[in-house]
């Protein structure tokens, strides 16, 4: 049993999973679309990722302003956490995702990778929002793990 984190971009989904004891998030992948209307085959990958993993619940990052409110990007992922719950019948929660992308362009330095690199920020920005989730919610992480 799993939980999947998700960083909802315009044509990228980068996507992380925990470990089994709800520990530590890993980077699994990014799922990559020619227009943010294109969803169908992302939804699919993720309905197949959660089958894979046994995934039981998702974070989803929420790309609040600087001053807590919510602009259009939010509105989107609003929007896409409804077709997720719709489709997969998982409860999905959403995490403040503020500077995840910041933080993933600075340990992508420190890994010697180029920052911005499309083939990892996305799953490393899923990656930070479902460890933070994971360290800041532990009564939920309890109920997960006693099911």
């Amino acid at each position: 049993m799993k939980i999947m984190g998700l960083d909802y971009g315009a044509k990228t989904v980068g996507v992380a999973l925990s470990d089994e004891l709800f520990m530590t998030a890993q980077p699994k992948e990014t799922i990559y679309r020619d227009r943010e209307s294109k969803i169908r085959r992302t939804l699919s990958r993720i309905e197949e990722l959660i089958a894979e993993n046994d995934v039981r619940l998702i974070v989803l990052g929420l790309p609040l302003n600087m001053n807590d409110s919510e602009g259009e990007r939010a509105a989107a992922v609003r929007e896409f956490m409804d077709r997720l719950e719709r489709r997969t019948g998982l409860p999905v929660v959403l995490q403040d995702e503020r500077l995840t992308t910041v933080e993933s362009d600075e340990i992508m330095k420190k890994l010697g990778l180029v920052p911005g690199d499309k083939k990892y920020v996305d799953q490393i920005a899923a990656n930070i929002i479902l460890q933070e989730y994971m360290e800041n919610h532990a009564d939920v992480i309890a109920k997960l793990k006693n099911r």
